[in-house]
């Protein structure tokens, strides 16, 4: 089942600390329109000239989430761009209800490569921030030649799942079960009450009032939010991140890439990010303790402020 959407939903303002929305947007939302014809909901605000920055997000997000992120980085005089990615925010559904699901990633690599292509125009550098999944489908677009920023900073960057069986276990687990029934269906049920949001928050950010006001907007914007992923995204996360990590074409990429990771990471294995770091000739490790969860950006003012730090002066560096 699939359900583009038919117009972007309007934007709602945010507030740099609470992450609550409550002022008028200057950002413009407007629809593009993959190659195969599929509308994505983006968001645009020029900056000063500095240069173009496109920043994207993980599983499940949408633009409104990493406002603040957003207006850092604008406020730095880049133009920031943002899509919500095929499947997830307002660029439509894959799967029946909110079950987060992709066939295959490389149809989400597809739809970056086409709006790097559209997007990438002008002068002054163009650079990629990307959290989570979007980290990895970057630096597997970088990889394939298919995107060429003049630096890319990973954000927590989802190159391996965590999994309590083992990354080899889960990845035959998740196979399984797309071959006994609908891959589309949800791999969990996504459980509510005040015990499972502080699991989800623990595992996320120690932001609490971040996280609550994120709580409190998605419940009034469901339309933009998802549920569990699906059986099949579980497969493919697993197989294909396991895929790039194997892929030679690392070990010579000339690239500039930022790794942001966070060591106590419970979503994503955070060991994993830094083997692959350490085989690419530039790159850059930037490593959190048990300070920070897995949304590094959305963490606690210190654990944020130093982490936007490290990411302004590697892009001042390497995209003068």
């Amino acid at each position: 089942m699939t359900s583009p959407p038919d117009s972007p939903p309007p934007i709602a303002p945010t507030d740099a600390h609470t992450h609550v929305h409550a002022a008028a947007d200057p950002g413009r939302l407007a629809i593009w329109t993959a190659p195969d014809g599929w509308p994505h909901r983006r968001y645009d605000r020029p900056g000063t000239g500095r240069g173009r920055l496109l920043f994207q997000t993980g599983r499940a997000d949408m633009i409104e989430k990493y406002r603040p992120t957003l207006d850092h980085f604008h406020g730095r005089g880049w133009d920031v761009t943002a899509f919500d990615w095929r499947g997830q925010g307002g660029s439509g559904r894959l799967a029946a209800g909110d079950v987060g699901h992709v066939e295959d990633f490389g149809l989400l690599v597809d739809d970056l490569a086409a709006f790097w292509r559209d997007w990438r125009r002008g002068d002054g550098p163009h650079v990629l921030v990307a959290h989570s999944m979007g980290g990895f489908l970057s630096l597997r677009a970088l990889v394939e030649g298919r995107i060429d920023p003049a630096a890319l900073v990973l954000v927590a960057p989802m190159l391996a799942l965590r999994s309590p069986v083992g990354a080899w276990a889960g990845g035959m687990l998740a196979r399984w079960q797309v071959g006994r029934g609908d891959p589309a269906r949800a791999a969990w049920r996504r459980l509510e009450g005040e015990r499972a949001a502080q699991a989800r928050q623990r595992r996320l950010t120690h932001d609490l009032s971040g996280f609550e006001a994120q709580q409190a907007w998605r419940a009034a914007h469901p339309d933009l939010c998802l549920g569990s992923p699906s059986w099949q995204w579980v497969a493919q996360a697993f197989a294909q991140t396991a895929a790039l990590r194997a892929d030679p074409r690392l070990d010579r990429l000339r690239t500039p890439v930022q790794f942001v990771l966070a060591d106590a990471d419970r979503l994503v294995d955070s060991r994993a990010a830094i083997r692959v770091a350490n085989r690419m000739p530039a790159a850059e490790l930037i490593r959190f303790g048990r300070e920070s969860a897995h949304e590094i950006l959305r963490e606690v003012p210190p654990v944020r402020d130093k982490a936007l730090a490290a990411i302004n002066a590697f892009l001042d560096s390497h995209a003068p």
